[in-house]
């Protein structure tokens, strides 16, 4: 007699999420997600499973209509109801998922192509989340830790002031 073992479920691949460091000053984005798919009611709930608590309980996804699956308009994540939203992508922000928490605002990740390659999406992460670039998307020039010039210094909370002129 044979006796058929029961094989073990195949491992969950993980989320590839890249988080910006938390800072003083808002950014553009706040995060880099790679899903593994284009499937939204699959990738979603491992995404924001993997959020950190800080980040309050997402309530409301707004995603580009076009670059997902189907999906209801609301889904029951980790004992909650998520709203979602689906939107035309703005070219101002393509590839953009936008998180929404009651009391504690939004959020903004910018969603690498499933298909990408490992090389590839490794540079769209560390663009996107680089604070030393001046120019790339949510990157922010550094900030100056001395006198920013004859005419102007960098007062408390970060923000320049002028001296004055004689």
């Amino acid at each position: 007699m044979i006796t058929a073992l029961p094989t073990p479920p195949l491992p969950l691949p993980l989320v590839r999420l890249r988080l910006a460091p938390h800072g003083a000053l808002p950014r553009r984005i706040d995060g880099v997600w790679w899903p593994h798919s284009r499937d939204l009611l699959t990738q979603l709930p491992k995404m924001l499973a993997a959020l950190p608590s800080a980040w309050g309980d997402i309530t409301g996804v707004t995603v580009d209509a076009a670059a997902w699956s189907a999906a209801p308009g609301r889904m029951f994540v980790a004992t909650q109801v998520v709203r979602l939203h689906k939107a035309p992508a703005s070219p101002h922000a393509p590839d953009r998922v936008v998180l929404l928490s009651p009391g504690l605002g939004r959020r903004d990740l910018q969603v690498i192509p499933p298909d990408a390659t490992e090389e590839a999406a490794a540079l769209l992460m560390a663009a996107a989340l680089d604070d030393r670039r001046p120019g790339a998307d949510g990157a922010r020039p550094p900030t100056p830790t001395a006198a920013a010039g004859p005419h102007g210094r960098v007062g408390p909370a970060g923000r320049g002031t002028r001296a004055p002129r004689w």
